[in-house]
């Protein structure tokens, strides 16, 4: 447990919904609050995610304790905007997120029959589906119409993901109903293929056509993660790691020479890259844990 740093009884979600109203209260609350929006606060919402996500990585529980306070924040941003609406409140999204999670473990929470049959093949999909039902009709009754592709095999992909991501999420829904490639060597193939069709983008110098060959090249990549069973976006920020490390060495022994990097040369800095490298090699940097959700 974290320690309280503050006197008095700890605060609960009650109290926070509470400063919430206060802060979203006309002429008394704060200026900057009232004029936001659920688009306005939306890119707040994602960036705290991703800062639960760093200090999980770090393994930092101080730090985790915060940023999930942060994210909590985000979800109780959201709701006092809805109920100022009227559409719906912090008590609604608790009761959905419960009802689902009731409904989508029924070998946890059901009959005996339920419990004792375990979880069943196929019965994840049938929920879902289930779901979507209630949600269309949900909308309907509200008359919010669904969106063009909201029945489509690519359905349910938020366009908002990370790009890698999407591209995987993508490729796994086509890949349900057959449109796959059978192993990953034709997949490494159309990699190659890609890469000499962004050389000849680049030769061509036509920089629209440069950015659309580039997406074609990462969204195969993606695709060839997905049939090493690999995460793209795990595999970037270990390579971004990788990266960072390395250049604080070469700036570390660039600083034992009195110089920065913007005093060396690019020869001198690669070959502190390589002298990185191999004392990474010589001693290397364990794993990090797999995550068996992966």
């Amino acid at each position: 447990m974290t320690d309280q740093t503050s006197d008095g009884p700890p605060k609960t979600i009650a109290d926070l919904v509470a400063v919430m109203a206060a802060l979203r209260t006309p002429v008394t609350g704060c200026p900057w609050d009232l004029e936001q929006t659920f688009h306005t606060i939306a890119p707040y919402t994602i960036e705290e995610a991703y800062e639960v996500a760093d200090a999980i990585a770090r393994d930092d529980m101080v730090d985790l304790a915060e940023e999930l306070g942060d994210l909590l924040l985000q979800v109780v941003y959201h709701a006092r905007l809805a109920e100022e609406a009227g559409v719906f409140t912090l008590d609604h999204v608790a009761d959905g997120i419960t009802r689902k999670m009731i409904r989508r473990h029924p070998h946890v929470f059901g009959d005996d029959a339920a419990r004792s049959a375990g979880a069943a093949k196929g019965f994840w999909e049938r929920i879902k589906a289930e779901e979507k039902a209630e949600r269309r009709q949900a909308r309907l009754r509200q008359g919010l119409t669904e969106a063009p592709d909201a029945d489509g095999v690519l359905a349910g992909v938020p366009k908002t993901m990370p790009a890698l991501t999407r591209a995987v999420k993508l490729q796994d829904k086509a890949a349900r109903v057959g449109f796959d490639w059978p192993s990953l060597t034709p997949v490494l193939a159309k990699l190659r293929e890609e890469l000499g069709e962004l050389e000849a983008a680049w030769i061509s110098g036509d920089q629209d056509h440069v950015e659309e060959e580039l997406g074609d090249l990462l969204f195969v990549v993606a695709n060839v993660a997905r049939h090493l069973s690999v995460d793209p976006e795990a595999g970037l920020r270990r390579a971004n790691d990788k990266f960072t490390r390395r250049f604080r060495r070469i700036e570390e022994k660039l600083a034992e020479l009195g110089r920065t990097p913007a005093q060396s040369s690019l020869e001198e800095m690669d070959r502190f890259w390589n002298e990185a490298k191999a004392e990474e090699t010589a001693a290397p940097i364990p794993p990090k844990p797999r995550d068996p959700r992966a």
